[in-house]
């Protein structure tokens, strides 16, 4: 069994910021989306985001599920090996880093892989649930039981995050991965910080379960009606019982 797929993707540099460093992917005919934060404070984030943008829409088509995965780590650890040059070549004191966050689905079944606080929510039955676990200094604290979730969203150091292509040494990146099936009517949104740390999950899900044409659209409006202060990017996937079908069980 399989379910026909549908996206939709926006982005925005934001009110508060003259250029975008985020960037995505948006292949259905590949079966792959990704969204690319590039990292903040950090020199050319946007070469970062751009080079894994690059890489993974060049993935070539037709792969089973292994296949596309393995193309997936490999061309990822490639940006990160190549970024990790460049860096070195500019100064002993330069970074060029991305968070990343990429769905592959084959059939029924998806495969997340991600690193840093991109994130990836999944809509199931009207209930929105984060499937990603972000890599950031705050996220850390949370699991120490330090600071609490709520704690987290105005913490000083919300925006460090743990894990980058980009940073790190050349062997030691990889990326998280967490697999599972999805039903006709679910959704998932790949998204930048710029979406999360301004539009409250509440509101976020109530934009993914309503039937608006474009919701990625609308999320980045959302953000952007909040005064968001970082870019912002949104990719929305549907899994359809057949390709004009929107089922109404998420």
């Amino acid at each position: 069994m399989s379910v026909v797929l549908h996206s939709w993707a926006a982005t925005d540099a934001g009110p508060r910021r003259s250029h975008n460093e985020d960037a995505f992917v948006d292949r259905p005919d590949l079966g792959v989306w990704a969204v690319a934060d590039g990292a903040g404070g950090h020199d050319a984030g946007e070469v970062a985001s751009g080079m894994i943008a690059a890489a993974l829409g060049a993935i070539p088509p037709g792969l089973d599920a292994a296949e596309a995965l393995n193309e997936i780590r490999t061309r990822v650890d490639a940006v990160h090996r190549a970024l990790l040059s460049e860096a070195a070549a500019r100064g002993p004191a330069v970074m060029i880093a991305s968070t990343v966050v990429i769905v592959c689905v084959r059939g029924m079944h998806y495969a997340c892989l991600w690193a840093g606080d991109s994130r990836a929510y999944l809509l199931s039955g009207g209930t929105l649930a984060q499937i990603t676990h972000d890599h950031s200094l705050v996220q850390e604290l949370v699991d120490a039981g330090e600071i609490s979730p709520h704690a987290a969203e105005h913490h000083p150091h919300a925006n460090i995050v743990t894990r980058a292509v980009g940073a790190g040494g050349a062997d030691e990146f990889m990326l998280d991965k967490l697999t599972d099936q999805l039903q006709p009517g679910e959704r998932i949104l790949l998204c930048t910080d710029g979406l999360t740390k301004t539009v409250p999950e509440a509101v976020i899900a109530a934009v993914l379960a309503e039937r608006i044409d474009d919701p990625a659209r609308h999320l980045v409006a959302a953000a952007l009606e909040r005064q968001a202060s970082d870019n912002v990017t949104a990719v929305v996937i549907e899994a359809r019982d057949t390709p004009g079908d929107i089922a109404a069980t998420a």
